[in-house]
């Protein structure tokens, strides 16, 4: 892998795992329009862990208030303490119930998963899904509910369309932020609770990565390419977030189905073309 192979795929892992345009896609789809091999998987881990530090960095506060509030309402549940944060802590368990879907089809399903990032025709026809997803949600968004106000039910919707969202070219963060305007949740909030969901998933696939990596010893002579992409792929994934959380905040995601459904498009005819 060259270190410009390495700074693309930081860029785009960076930009696409938080709009909402399926990172997963873009990871398979570009290195096959480039006719590049695929990245390896200490690369792909790489990556992953700078988007994982992005996160981090825009949402450090709501971060550890989540974990203290949640922290707290455990130990009032056994009697050891007496006040905590209701809100907080409502919403850290959430997160908690919202992670479980994806972890239970990451775990069970991981094999038939990974099949399907070979095959770069079905992932640019599941960019078409995501466009329908985001196109059909912002159809049914019509109430106004803040963060504070998801409740189990709504944890375990958007979950469910995490989970749905492992299959490449289904996006994650559209996913779950369309099913959290699905159940009446506004765009901002919708978009802040799928980047804090996206904590535990990153993590937990980053180290389920790096077990394979100690079996396989892929680092070799990654190093600079893994430093490349890791800084791409945190600074991107930061001004993203950023950015995102603007705009959502007063226009709706049609736009990045439209993007979807075009570069969806694009890369059939491609294939059909190299047929």
């Amino acid at each position: 892998m060259t270190l410009v192979q390495a700074l693309v795929l930081g860029l785009v892992q960076g930009a696409t795992e938080f709009i909402p345009i399926s990172s997963s896609a873009h990871l398979v789809l570009v290195p096959w329009l480039l006719s590049w091999d695929a990245a390896p998987l200490a690369f792909d881990t790489t990556v992953h862990w700078g988007t994982l530090v992005a996160v981090l960095a825009v949402f450090w506060r709501d971060i550890w208030a989540l974990v203290v509030a949640g922290w707290n309402s455990l130990l009032a549940a056994l009697g050891t303490k007496r006040t905590y944060d209701h809100t907080q802590a409502r919403v850290a368990w959430a997160l908690v119930l919202a992670t479980l879907p994806a972890v239970f089809a990451g775990f069970f399903l991981e094999s038939y998963f990974e099949g399907l990032f070979a095959e770069p025709v079905g992932v640019a026809w599941q960019l078409l899904v995501t466009a329908a997803i985001l196109i059909v949600s912002e159809r049914l968004h019509q109430r106004d509910r803040s963060l504070s106000d998801i409740g189990w039910l709504d944890a375990l919707v958007i979950g469910l369309a995490q989970a749905v969202a492992i299959v490449p070219g289904i996006s994650r963060s559209g996913a779950t932020i369309a099913a959290g305007l699905a159940r009446g949740v506004r765009r901002e909030a919708a978009a802040r609770f799928s980047f804090l969901l996206s904590v535990p998933v990153i993590l937990g696939a980053g180290l389920f990565q790096l077990f394979d990596l100690t079996a396989t010893g892929e680092l070799g002579d990654l190093a600079g390419a893994m430093i490349v992409g890791f800084v791409v792929a945190a600074v991107s994934g930061y001004l993203c977030i950023r950015w995102l959380l603007r705009y959502l905040s007063h226009r709706s995601m049609n736009v990045f189905a439209a993007y979807c459904v075009l570069f969806g498009i694009f890369n059939l005819v491609v294939a059909l073309l190299r047929r």
